[in-house]
């Protein structure tokens, strides 16, 4: 077998238009940790964390980044410490920030936060799922500790701000699959179509005012909040929605300082989620990636819930890359993109 394997990278950031924005060129094949997998990669998909990255990028590099942050294929070598996996296993898996990403003809990934790839989804399909299946689970059953098997959840709610997204779309549906009352935002007709067939309940219009829209449905406070966009723009609505006792995960950060005085009166719990942290920091909670993705798995072939692909692009290759990052870029994706081979 070859040592060398084909990879798409960059050395600066570049407009996405640009050729060398993303390019293809060839490197060595990645060496195992006791606990890694060496995978050989046939899908991945593109998520805002790819852009965030690029763009993150100040410097021009001596090599090539390889980025990449969801994974679909085969079970290639196993390190000394493994006993999850079986050479030739179907695997699916997004993989550590601080490694090189699956935009790569194999790649090599601890499998503590690997999954048994479904086994009725396609390729394509069971590669949209990995980060925000993983993202959306740790934001609702463990950041907010909701119960999936809670009956009191029929009486509670949760506001997904931008349901339509990658990690809003299986955020709904988990939602909805615990048993609580879904409302998310949305722009236009057709990601209110899109959400509604994802488990959504009701649909707010995020261009006209939120608080009014949720009261006009008879809510005066929503139990929990999963923020995925623009956090900042959205904090005073947020505070003002919030139940006493509620619950507020937010994805993307912020750029200012908020103020949490509103959230003291009604001792509301607030947290950030980051999918990566567990491996960044070789946490034990490692594993918990490998159990959420073994039960998505379980779901998504129980068809409880369902992949949210919307477009696939073939083979991966640069020029196939560049195209999916622009429709992530330019905000133009319901659901997920994946480059398949």
């Amino acid at each position: 077998m070859s040592k060398m394997m084909n990879a798409i990278g960059y050395k600066e950031y570049l407009p996405i238009s640009d050729q060398n924005s993303l390019f293809d060129f060839e490197t060595e094949k990645p060496q195992l940790k006791e606990h890694d997998l060496l995978v050989k990669v046939e899908a991945t998909s593109v998520n805002p964390v790819d852009i965030f990255t690029r763009k993150g990028q100040k410097d021009v590099l001596l090599n090539p980044k390889v980025i990449g942050y969801d994974a679909y294929g085969t079970v290639m070598e196993v390190g000394s410490k493994t006993d999850l996996f079986n050479l030739g296993d179907k695997v699916f898996y997004a993989g550590a920030y601080d490694r090189p990403g699956s935009n790569s003809e194999y790649q090599s990934v601890d499998e503590r936060i690997v999954g048994h790839a479904p086994k009725k989804l396609s390729i394509e399909e069971s590669a949209a799922m990995p980060l925000t299946a993983l993202t959306a689970w740790e934001s609702l059953f463990e950041q907010m500790n909701i119960d999936i098997n809670d009956e009191n959840n029929a009486n509670k709610s949760i506001l997904i701000i931008n349901g339509a997204g990658g990690v809003g779309s299986i955020a709904t549906q988990l939602a909805h699959l615990a048993g609580l009352k879904v409302i998310a935002t949305a722009g236009n007709d057709s990601t209110k179509e899109w959400e509604l067939e994802h488990g959504v309940d009701f649909v707010v219009d995020y261009h006209n005012d939120l608080e009014k829209q949720i009261h006009d449905l008879g809510y005066d406070y929503v139990d929990y909040i999963l923020e995925l966009v623009n956090l900042d723009y959205y904090w005073s609505t947020i505070t003002n929605l919030i139940a006493p006792f509620g619950k507020i995960v937010s994805t993307t950060g912020s750029g200012s300082n908020l103020d949490f005085s509103s959230l003291k009166n009604k001792m509301v719990s607030f947290g950030w989620e980051w999918m990566y942290t567990k491996s960044w920091f070789q946490s034990s909670k490692m594993i918990t990636q490998h159990q959420i993705l073994d039960e998505v798995s379980n779901l998504l072939d129980d068809g409880k819930i369902k992949s949210t692909l919307t477009k696939t692009f073939k083979p991966i290759n640069a020029k196939n890359l560049r195209q999916s990052t622009e429709l992530v870029e330019n905000n133009h994706m319901i659901g997920k993109v994946v480059i398949k081979n």
